[in-house]
């Protein structure tokens, strides 16, 4: 079978949003669109699971696999998050949760294929992270939104849109010259619905 060189349109779109349903019995199901609804990726993740395996694929169908994210411990308190690009089967980096510091304020670090860090995805301030915490309806009036940063400049943005049966984040990804993978960028945002979700 042939496989095309065009780059999947994930990896194309700077702006998308993505949905995680949560009222199921077998486990959750992530959709990923862009601007006029077409889906860019699909991902269906299993109920009771102990250790974190995520297949990203370019269908329903899940005749394309586009991204694995894999756990390295059963608990995700502080795990990391192995990215591979399934078009190449290497792997782009991995998203390391800081547990501690994700009690009070959501914090992710950025790592490169070679395990530096190279950036961090951060919730957008302590205090509201806090209060979104302490009062469950304050998720209504001040949405989730986190900064992601790659070698010090901003790379992306990932901004909640409140809904009380289905999780959504509205994802930008910025051109602004950095050599952050676009594999690893799409892989945080799929990251905080799966992990991060289910606080929510």
């Amino acid at each position: 079978m042939s496989h095309s060189t065009e780059l999947p349109a994930l990896y194309r779109t700077n702006r998308f949003l993505a949905r995680r349903k949560v009222l199921t019995l077998v486990g959750a199901s992530f959709h990923l669109f862009d601007d006029d609804g077409e889906l860019l990726a699909y991902s269906r993740q299993k109920a009771f699971k102990l250790k974190e395996d995520i297949r990203i694929y370019a269908d329903e169908d899940q005749s394309i696999e586009l991204l694995t994210i894999q756990a390295d411990r059963v608990i995700d308190f502080s795990a990391a998050y192995s990215v591979i690009d399934a078009t190449t089967g290497l792997k782009v980096g991995s998203l390391r949760r800081k547990g501690m510091a994700s009690l009070m304020r959501d914090t992710w670090e950025i790592l490169d294929d070679a395990g530096r860090v190279r950036g961090q995805m951060i919730e957008d301030s302590a205090g509201l992270a806090i209060l979104r915490r302490l009062i469950d309806f304050m998720t209504i009036l001040i949405p989730q939104k986190f900064r992601v940063e790659f070698d010090g400049r901003p790379v992306a943005s990932i901004v909640q849109q409140f809904n009380p049966f289905v999780h959504k984040f509205t994802v930008e990804l910025f051109d602004d010259g950095t050599d952050a993978p676009r594999p690893l960028l799409i892989a945080s945002a799929i990251l905080l619905l799966a992990i991060e979700g289910r606080q929510g």
